[in-house]
């Protein structure tokens, strides 16, 4: 008998063990099958329950014949309307436009895109339920392509929530609602198919979606399968000017932000470091003695809050506000998502030691105002620097370069200045003046970011990579060989 229990407790603590792994298996699995985002048998529900909340816009505009056909704004490429194609036109005409938008609040805030109400006199917005009601501007913002209308109606208006874009990855499904090509109200779904897009300025963060968006989009909502919104369908890249399924919704982390600031103050409000920089190369961080490249190196230092704080010529900024800086995109942004007239706290590195500086924050649009008047160079930013590679002479583009090359603000990356003949890139049709947007799916500011990612391609192994390159308002893919 005492044989027969001493064999039975490992068989039975062999069982426990054995219930307890399942156990856990098990809970682990559903945990995972929780967080994962299931494809719904039909988005009917979502697109039933959030489109109360979706407008069409149609704007009015006097267009004086000789500014016809002029772009005003950094996507009208992209979104202008076919209009007169007789080429007969009176001095001066009537035009409209069509776009989307959606309502935040009951008492009738809404949010669409600056390009599709820019100089409009008249602003007219229709809701789902076939009614109509005329909108005033409350605030835009030219760098972000935003804006806010508000309208009055007899009583409380559907609305949608902002979610939260930063949590969104790559492969979660997206609905798209507007009024595409001006058919009415029209849903389209999708996936994200990529985060951190670029396309214009040092402020963009889009959500690249391949679910279909076209002319008349502009300014609709682009929902998670919450019914939150995370994004505002801006623009597209596509050769015919249709969806191919590459469209670009600015994250709903910027969005948020800047809407707060014009129902608030009517205009944005970005706090202003003043300096000039670029970002750490390998070469800079051994020669500071630094580890790696996180960090921004300080070219210049002009008049302002960093002069103010003690901020000097070569310094690093390794940290803001408690945040790790890992380039000049980022720390531009988080400059700009501070407080105007905050005391924040900088770290820099200087002469092999870290020192803590507190800085009182200025206002970005009081000192890009500022130097207008002036004729100075922009307060902040990064320095011009021009590098060869490739048969390309590369250089960042400034206010000088655009002029130089009638560049628009549709267009922001390095602009190449020189093509040597015979070259591979001068074979593949690439010409002075032609501004490459990103490398291998990576946004680049300055020509270091170009050499960077050529680099870091050829050193895994690639032998060649792709660029996405704009000439003259239009959007291609260029594969430029780099093999040894």
């Amino acid at each position: 008998m005492t044989q027969a229990k001493n064999l039975e407790n490992p068989v039975k603590q062999a069982s426990r063990m054995l219930a307890v792994l399942v156990f856990m298996l098990t809970s682990i699995f559903a945990a995972n099958a929780a967080q994962a985002q299931i494809m719904p048998e039909s988005f009917a529900d979502l697109a039933e329950s959030v489109s109360p909340a979706v407008v069409n816009i149609t704007t009015s505009t006097t267009i004086n014949a000789r500014e016809d056909n002029q772009g005003n704004t950094p996507f009208d490429d992209l979104f202008r309307n076919f209009q007169d194609r007789d080429g007969d036109r009176p001095p001066e005409r009537r035009g409209s436009a069509l776009g989307s938008g959606f309502i935040i609040s009951a008492d009738g805030y809404v949010v669409t895109n600056n390009h599709v109400i820019v100089d409009a006199d008249e602003i007219v917005i229709e809701l789902f339920d076939g009614g109509f009601l005329d909108a005033v501007i409350v605030g835009r913002d030219e760098r972000t392509d935003l804006a806010l209308l508000k309208v009055e109606a007899d009583e409380p208006l559907p609305f949608v929530n902002f979610g939260d874009s930063d949590i969104m990855r790559v492969g979660d499904w997206v609905l798209a609602i507007g009024n595409p090509l001006g058919q009415g109200f029209s849903v389209s779904a999708g996936i994200v198919s990529a985060r951190g897009r670029t396309l214009s300025g040092v402020y963009d963060d889009f959500i690249q979606t391949d679910a279909a968006i076209n002319r008349g989009n502009s300014g609709g909502p682009l929902f998670n399968l919450k019914g939150e919104v995370i994004g505002v369908n801006t623009a597209i890249l596509s050769p015919s000017g249709g969806s191919i399924g590459i469209g670009f919704s600015m994250a709903s982390a910027v969005v948020e932000n800047v809407i707060l600031q014009l129902r608030e103050f009517g205009e944005t409000r970005r706090g202003w470091l003043g300096v000039s920089i670029r970002d750490l190369t390998e070469d800079l961080a051994d020669e500071f003695g630094l580890e790696n490249t996180n960090g921004v190196y300080v070219i210049d230092v002009p008049e302002g809050p960093a002069k103010d704080a003690g901020i000097l010529t070569n310094d690093v900024i390794l940290t803001f506000d408690g945040e790790d800086v890992l380039n000049t995109r980022e720390l531009i942004s988080v400059v700009a998502l501070a407080p105007v007239g905050g005391s924040v706290r900088v770290v820099v590195f200087r002469d092999g030691n870290t020192q803590t500086l507190l800085v009182t924050l200025g206002r970005l649009e009081d000192a890009l105002q500022a130097s207008a008047s002036t004729g100075s160079d922009a307060p902040e930013g990064p320095a011009a620097e021009q590098l060869e590679t490739h048969g390309m002479l590369l250089a960042e583009l400034n206010e000088e370069m655009r002029d130089r090359f009638m560049i628009g603000d549709e267009s922001n990356g390095v602009v190449i200045l020189q093509v040597e003949e015979g070259s591979d890139v001068a074979v593949k049709g690439l010409r002075p003046g032609d501004v490459i947007v990103e490398v291998a799916q990576a946004a680049v500011q300055t020509p270091a970011d170009v050499l960077a990612r050529i680099d870091s391609a050829r050193e895994a192994g690639r032998r060649s990579v792709l660029l996405l390159v704009r000439s003259q308002g239009s959007g291609r893919f260029v594969a430029l060989s780099i093999s040894e």
